[in-house]
């Protein structure tokens, strides 16, 4: 046997490779004969442009950006030897930056991610690829597209700042600054969601409570959002409100698809394209991945479900291990051999989180100890 290791990170409580390396530790504890090597992966989400950056051999290059918030801090971005860029949008404007009591999607901005964008143009990226995961803004891009020389006016001409606030004012969107370097780089925004911009499955809906956004704030993010995409379709003929994946990263996908070209793709499809995952599937008679949650939205571009979708067309069987079983896993079945959860019974959601590496390794060595 040889068992390809390929887990998602565990949201909120353990890294894609810290998981990899849990699985593989309880699998040699067990008392199974076998090989294994660990590929972890990113769907776009939080930590996928870590991922990348290892896997593609890419030089972490220091950098200033903005948080959501607007103070400036230190982070990175990755340079590949072909100029291909790495950008995690979380690392600027992500989530994990800001203490619960902070979060404030009516003020947080995603600039930081232009910031990074416009210093991987100084390094001259002629590929930029963003994982959009774990955001903590519901802007449409707004930030991004001013940190990059858009600017968004008023019916009275009046440049708009407090974005996404004001975004329900937008008139009139001005490109004549925007950074003439865009045009000659690729924009590869990855999405690991299919929501589009507005309506009841879009950023401002779903994803805007998950951000901190009152029931309130959730109409007026709406409303703005829905205006971003009225003033867009009359300046490009582009209908963003049911763009799929537009609704990634609050909107943020949408947006610099329609004002800078951006390509939106299936994050887990182009990391396992670009990082050779199907020649480390060749060897494997077994697939182990997992993530927090497996269930109905896993299918929706999960990289659980990415990684099993390649693994099932090549025969090969397929464990997923969760924290939380499906209700319903009966759709699960054609994909997964099994669904495993990793926390004993009645386990508390903050003790699950907290021994996440250690539920992983116990379940990997019974597993293990099952097939022996």
């Amino acid at each position: 046997m040889h068992i390809l290791i390929a887990p998602n990170a565990f949201k909120n409580s353990l890294a894609a490779d810290k998981a990899a390396a849990a699985i593989q530790r309880g699998l040699a504890r067990s008392r199974l004969t076998a090989t294994s090597e660990c590929f972890p992966v990113g769907d776009g989400g939080d930590g996928t442009g870590d991922l990348l950056i290892d896997r593609l051999g890419a030089q972490r290059i220091p950098a200033k950006a903005r948080d959501p918030m607007g103070r400036m801090l230190e982070t990175y971005f990755g340079m590949s030897p072909s100029f291909t860029a790495i950008i995690e949008m979380a690392s600027a404007s992500g989530l994990r930056l800001l203490p619960r009591s902070a979060r404030d999607p009516l003020h947080a901005s995603s600039a930081g991610t232009g910031d990074l964008i416009r210093a991987a143009l100084d390094h001259h990226a002629n590929r930029i690829i963003i994982g959009m995961g774990g955001s903590a803004t519901v802007d449409g891009g707004a930030g991004i597209l001013q940190a990059l020389g858009v600017g968004f006016y008023n019916s009275g001409g009046r440049l708009l700042t407090d974005l996404p606030l004001q975004l329900g004012d937008l008139s009139s969107i001005d490109m004549a600054n925007v950074d003439l370097r865009l045009a000659a780089a690729e924009l590869i925004v990855l999405c690991d969601v299919t929501n589009p911009l507005t309506g009841p499955d879009g950023a401002a809906a779903v994803f805007g409570p998950q951000k901190g956004a009152s029931p309130a704030a959730v109409r007026i993010l709406e409303s703005g959002l829905i205006q971003f995409a009225k003033v867009i379709a009359r300046r490009t003929g582009i209908d963003l409100s049911t763009l799929p994946r537009g609704g990634t990263a609050g909107g943020a996908a949408a947006g610099m698809y329609s004002l800078l070209g951006a390509r939106l793709v299936g994050g887990i499809d182009y990391f396992l394209e670009v990082t050779g995952f199907d020649r480390a599937l060749g060897l494997a008679t077994h697939v182990i991945t997992g993530e927090g949650s497996i269930d109905r939205q896993t299918l929706q571009g999960k990289a659980p479900f990415g990684v099993a979708c390649r693994a099932k067309a090549k025969g090969i069987p397929v464990i997923a291990l969760t924290g939380r079983l499906p209700d319903d896993p009966v759709m699960l079945r054609p994909y997964f051999d099994e669904i495993i959860s990793i926390n004993p019974p009645r386990t508390a959601f903050a003790v699950a989180l907290a021994d996440t590496a250690a539920n992983l390794e116990r379940a990997a060595l019974e597993w293990g100890n099952r097939m022996h």
